[in-house]
């Protein structure tokens, strides 16, 4: 009976998955925070990473461009696009309407957040390959490591859009709201400058970010570097950010638009 109930909720979230794919694909704005920005990005900061002084770090141009490839692709192609995607579903009235039929809650976010995080991840691994290509970097030396950061990259980010459309008003300030976030992950997260070249202190700091574990385990799963000890912290903090969005997002989450 379980397996019966289970088939038909994945049936219920691929459709309503569906629909937001035909959606996604109809709007231009969308189209090009998710799918372009991500990879023009670390195009534009080779020539930052080219002159890093990254002796004594185990860092290569290419570790160093790679995990921050995919730190793009996290902040635009799925949290800031689902900021927009969830406010817009909500002020549109369509969360409330579908509350109405046999979609439960966790159903509906799943399946509106599904197109963008494919669509991450589907970057991500273009992005991987390509800089892995391009940037003459050797094959992940702990893929597993990589694998275990992207997903858990794609959770937090999907929970903390969902987080972050609770307090958005309108589809237009989505990306206004979704900017801190967004500055603060590529400063300090080791996006787009690793955590190695940081003041020990500061660095200390920005390991509890939300995208700074996943950015640790993605760079480990290629340097190799990540022995089990410090894997538990990155995984532990990743862990703790989304369990903290799953509570936010059952606390604070609006079905219904803002007055």
């Amino acid at each position: 009976m379980s397996a019966v109930v289970d088939r038909m909720a994945v049936g219920r979230v691929k459709a309503l998955a569906r629909a937001e794919l035909t959606l996604f694909g109809r709007s231009k704005g969308m189209i090009v925070t998710a799918v372009f920005v991500p990879l023009v990005l670390p195009l534009s900061v080779r020539t930052v990473a080219e002159d890093m002084d990254l002796k004594g770090t185990g860092l290569s141009v290419g570790t160093v461009l790679l995990p921050g490839a995919i730190g793009f692709s996290l902040l635009f192609a799925v949290y800031s696009a689902l900021v927009g995607v969830f406010v817009g579903r909500r002020e549109e009235l369509v969360l409330k309407r579908l509350r109405t039929g046999e979609l439960r809650d966790g159903e509906i976010l799943a399946g509106t957040a599904l197109p963008a995080v494919t669509t991450g991840l589907v970057q991500s691994l273009v992005l991987a390959a390509a800089c892995t290509a391009l940037l003459d970097i050797p094959a992940p030396r702990a893929p597993h490591l990589a694998v275990l950061g992207l997903l858990l990259g794609l959770a937090v980010s999907a929970l903390l859009a969902a987080v972050t459309a609770a307090f958005t008003r309108t589809v237009e300030s989505a990306q206004v709201t979704a900017l801190p976030l967004v500055m603060v992950a590529m400063v300090g997260s080791g996006i787009a400058v690793p955590l190695e070249l940081l003041p020990d202190r500061m660095a200390s700091v920005c390991e509890l970010l939300p995208l700074t574990p996943v950015i640790t385990l993605i760079r480990g799963g290629w340097t190799g570097e990540l022995s089990v000890y410090e894997t538990i912290g990155p995984v532990l903090t990743a862990l703790a950010w989304a369990a903290a969005g799953v509570f936010a997002v059952g606390r604070w989450f609006r079905w219904e638009p803002r007055r």
